[in-house]
């Protein structure tokens, strides 16, 4: 793994490279697709700051910590950027791989546009009356007929308040 070192308002001394190196290096350990990493230390008044960027492929991490002391402010960013490696790891490892028989709850049905369930039911001449009979002998919640006298389609079904009610299609103008 290659990693760049910048520092802001501090010089960098050897023992600081190699600190920074040995914790960047660490990150290895959880997860050897690393391609390169950043290391950003910065003083501001009394505030030491780093910053670790590692760049793996489609992911990137993050970690920015700051202390009073900058070794404690590397170790802090250390610690954040390997959780997030660790999280990382495990979330790969619990998905599934193809071929597998998935175990889970089953997968509610996607919020959008809601599909109707094609029903298909013969139509026969008969009286709404003939109609409601055939529907209850079948315990059918609606039944769809063709009129005798009129030779439409209509649709009888029970109310809420136990009545039937017969559905006559017209035109939009009334007729």
């Amino acid at each position: 793994m290659e990693i760049h070192l910048t520092a802001k308002h501090l010089k960098v001394t050897a023992p600081i490279n190699d600190y920074v190196n040995q914790k960047l290096e660490k990150c290895q350990k959880y997860f050897d697709h690393i391609i390169w990493g950043q290391a950003f230390l910065s003083v501001e008044k009394r505030a030491h700051n780093c910053e670790f960027v590692i760049h793996a492929p489609r992911q990137t991490f993050r970690a920015l910590a700051t202390a009073a002391d900058l070794y404690s402010a590397v170790d802090l960013a250390s610690d954040k950027i390997d959780a997030q490696i660790k999280k990382f790891k495990e979330r790969i490892k619990g998905r599934h791989k193809p071929g597998q028989e998935e175990e889970s709850a089953p997968v509610p049905a996607a919020a959008g546009p809601l599909k109707p369930q094609v029903v298909k039911q013969p139509v026969a001449p008969m009286t709404p009356e003939e109609a409601v009979e055939e529907m209850e002998s079948l315990g059918l919640t609606f039944r769809l007929f063709q009129d005798k006298d009129s030779h439409q389609i209509h649709l009888v079904y029970r109310a809420s308040d136990d009545s039937y009610k017969v559905l006559q299609p017209v035109k939009k103008n009334g007729r």
